[in-house]
């Protein structure tokens, strides 16, 4: 190249310009890159020193500078390029930040008026091609083409967002909120932000490009050349706050975001995502050609101030361009500090001295990296102001001491411990600048250490707070294909390789939830988890057909071992349930089919033996058309039905025609029809829970506490299914079926006495009073005293009991009224 030569390079991202840059400097014998952010800088100086003796390479930014005695080539930060040095190249990278509304006046001050000897590189983007040809110098332009195309992917839920992607937002807090949704959906997201030390922001970079997590949530300082290996781009907003208000962004500030999707050779896509407002088709289409409108005004301010008085200064500062295509920057940072302490002078008593006008100016560009309290950062100006302008001219170790040692704390959260960290990077740049504090070296190394420490603990938490470790370490093995240890513990728990994943409940591997994080991998897992699982579920299959353990519970599935195995639902009647296994897809078709098959099977013979009489009724083979249609609504009831439902039925009936049904268990009671041996306790569960599934309604209910023969009614109770139960209400209480045939009378001795059925007060557990009660309300009608119904069921001890009073006495309960028990 020709000395004094200004080359501008300038295309879309991933052209490789940032590349061409590095190696044009280090084919002269000096040089100096300029760059946008301290991550960058520091990003490039560990790829140099890679490539030359690092003795001859220097970092210099705000908080860091690592300056060799004998450096020749220096990677900075725009800022902090040591404008002084006569070197052979000087580079300034993403250029096209002249127009940035707070630090734009920086890199037009390098643009215009800083100069390698023999080269000068400008990189950045298209747009600044007209500004750039205004320079009154010979400019080469090189125009470098994108290697892999860009193309717009749309609207995607975060849920649905693949892998190899970087979601932006524009503030730490819209940053955590969604590492967090992605740590809940997908296993978790490295963070960057420019606000990150080095050594946080490296730490995060790492677990994504390791693959430990296939996700990153970051800020725009992910537009600024910070190179990884990312397929796709999602915006949750396209608005930000440039330092005055909140505006969108325009198509070259999204462009320059967008175009980080694809590196090298490969395509990349970007796309919205959450509540981030349309980009339309318009725009759209520039993005995917990398057509930006040109840039034609940069952000400007006068850098030869006048420091003879503070108004001088102001008025300095103040001055506007001599240019049409310069714009004199909004006030900035420090030029508000400066107005605040100068409006305040009496406070530090300042003089209009040229040296301590210079001094206060350097002061007030101290960074508020905190940016939380202002009041703060303008107490800590103030104070490094003063201990620099009186004798002994710098900052005691006393102060610096102080002002670290409450910084120097590991506890707390992902906010406190970067808060911490933005104040130690503020003294860090104190104690970077040249006699500023006492032992200058040793508080370089002190920041610097307490700088790493906070960045390796907020790594930790950030790790903590938006990895998943669990599916992150999982997730890495599965893409990498490695072979994982499982083992089932014995309280059931699977673990691979030592991390716990779900739990082997009967059948069925029942991944932890958090493992859902890892979204289309959950296959990919069952499918390592294999090799050991499945060989113990078709183990836990062949002792269930061994033993036959079985319990049919009351949720309508089939436990073993404490776990449900299958589960009930209605089939063609109630007496055939319908079982679906509850079992891992792991588990083979046909191993599945022969389980189903014993299952199946299991609950067949348990019902044909448990429901022997119901099943009797069904499959009756008769011809009277009578018997069968009465045994099939008995049937059809579950065992029990009032006799009044099937009066047209029963009195047709025969005695040898009765003496058919009651063979196979079915008692004609006075009021009901139905077969005893189904009101045993075990037979009443089975036969409900039957009853429910099929019917499907009911299905809160439950029987009665069994032993129990008489109960008060409730609100809830359903009389049909208390009926199925085995109990029938009357008035206020219910009582069971069979006991009430066993409350009977028979009247003996004609006028003398009658003997009662002596266990009905225990069999009942009421008192005679309320028993007596019962029975008044059963509105029973009179019958002979030859009725074999009344006398049917009497044991053969009775008690006597004594009766005053001849009146009424062919109804024994008229005549319990009058009862004297003794």
């Amino acid at each position: 190249m020709e000395k004094n030569k200004i080359v501008a390079v300038l295309g879309p991202t991933n052209t490789g310009k940032t590349y061409l840059a590095i190696e044009t400097m280090l084919s002269f014998e000096s040089g100096m890159i300029g760059f946008p952010l301290r991550l960058l800088a520091r990003e490039v100086y560990e790829k140099v020193i890679k490539k030359i003796d690092p003795s001859k390479v220097a970092l210099i930014t705000g908080e860091e500078k690592i300056i060799p005695i004998n450096a020749k080539y220096y990677l900075c930060t725009v800022e902090s390029m040591p404008i002084d040095k006569n070197l052979e190249f000087v580079g300034i990278d993403e250029i096209q930040m002249c127009t940035d509304h707070e630090r734009g006046h920086i890199f037009t001050e390098r643009l215009l008026n800083l100069r390698g000897e023999k080269t000068t590189m400008f990189m950045g983007s298209y747009s600044m091609k007209s500004i750039i040809k205004k320079l009154a110098e010979d400019v080469e332009f090189i125009d470098r083409k994108r290697l892999s195309k860009l193309t717009f992917s749309g609207h995607k839920k975060i849920s649905r967002i693949e892998r190899k992607s970087v979601i932006i937002a524009f503030s730490a807090e819209e940053v955590y909120a969604i590492a967090e949704l992605i740590r809940r959906q997908k296993g978790g997201a490295a963070i960057v932000m420019g606000s990150l030390s080095p050594k946080t922001r490296n730490s995060q970079v790492e677990l994504y490009q390791s693959g430990d997590v296939d996700f990153l949530v970051a800020t725009d300082a992910i537009g600024m050349g910070i190179n990884m290996d990312l397929d796709n781009v999602y915006f949750s907003n396209l608005k930000k706050f440039d330092g005055r208000k909140m505006r969108r962004l325009n198509v070259a500030e999204i462009g320059q975001i967008a175009g980080r999707a694809g590196r090298y050779l490969n395509d990349g896509s970007f796309g919205i995502t959450g509540e981030c407002g349309e980009i339309s088709a318009e725009e759209v289409g520039l993005l995917e050609n990398h057509k930006f409108n040109e840039i034609h005004t940069l952000y400007w301010r006068n850098s030869k101030l006048n420091f003879d008085n503070g108004n001088s200064l102001i008025k300095s500062l103040d001055e506007r361009p001599n240019k049409s295509w310069l714009k004199r920057i909004y006030e900035c940072e420090d030029e508000k500090v400066l107005k605040s302490i100068l409006k305040d002078s009496q406070g530090l008593s300042i003089f209009n001295d040229k040296d301590e006008l210079k001094l206060l100016w350097e002061c007030c560009q101290i960074p508020d990296f905190s940016k939380k309290t202002y009041g703060n950062h303008l107490e800590v100006v103030g104070k490094v102001f003063n201990f620099l302008r009186e004798k002994p001219g710098k900052i005691s170790n006393v102060f610096m001491k102080e002002q670290l040692s409450h910084l120097d704390k590991l506890d707390g959260n992902v906010d406190s411990i970067s808060n911490r960290i933005a104040n130690v990077r503020t003294w860090s740049y104190i104690s970077n600048k040249i006699n500023w504090v006492d032992n200058q070296d040793y508080w370089i190394e002190r920041t610097k250490n307490l700088e790493d420490k906070l960045s390796d603990r907020l790594h930790e938490e950030l790790t903590k707070s938006f990895i998943d470790k669990r599916a992150s370490l999982l997730a890495k093995g599965l893409k990498q294909d490695i072979s994982f240890d499982t083992k089932i513990l014995s309280d059931e728990k699977v673990m691979i390789n030592n991390q716990y994943i779900g739990k082997l409940n009967g059948l069925k591997l029942e991944l932890d939830y958090k493992i859902g994080a890892l979204d289309t991998d959950i296959k990919s897992l069952k499918k390592a988890a294999r090799q050991n699982v499945s060989p113990e579920i078709l183990k836990r299959i062949d002792q269930i057909k061994k033993t036959g353990l079985l319990i049919l519970n009351s949720d309508y599935k089939i436990y073993w071992n404490g776990a449900p195995i299958a589960e009930l639902s209605a089939g063609k009647d109630y007496l055939n349930p319908e079982l679906s296994l509850i079992i891992d897809d792991m588990i083979e078709v046909d191993d599945q089919s022969k389980l189903l098959e014993y299952l199946n099977s299991w609950i067949g013979k348990k019902i044909d033996e448990e429901l022997k009489s119901l099943l009797d009724l069904k499959n009756l083979k008769e011809t009277n058309t009578s018997i069968r249609a009465l045994a099939y609504q008995i049937y059809e009831n579950n065992g029990v039905i009032k006799r009044e439902d099937v009066k047209s039925f029963v009195k047709f009936l025969k005695q040898d025609e009765r003496k058919i049904l009651r063979s196979l268990g079915v008692k004609f009671g006075r009021y009901h029809i139905f077969i005893p041996k189904l009101f045993k306790p075990n037979i009443v569960t089975l036969r409900t829970l039957l009853w429910k599934n099929f019917h499907q309604r009911n299905l809160d209910l439950n029987p009665p506490k069994f032993g129990l023969n008489f109960f008060e009614s409730q609100k809830n109770i359903d009389r049909n299914f208390m009926l199925i139960c085995g109990f029938e209400k009357f008035d206020e209480h219910y009582v069971r079926i069979d006991i009430l045939e066993r409350l009977f009378l028979r009247i003996i001795d004609g006028d003398k006495e009658i003997k009662l059925v002596p266990e009905m007060l225990n069999l009942l557990g009421c008192s005679k009073e309320k028993f007596v009660n019962l029975l008044t309300k059963m509105n029973y009608k009179t019958f002979k005293r030859n009725d074999d119904t009344f006398f049917r069921y009497l044991p053969k001890k009775v008690k006597n009991v004594s009766i005053p009073g001849k009146k009424n006495r062919d109804n024994p309960f008229d005549i319990l009224k009058q009862i004297n028990f003794k």
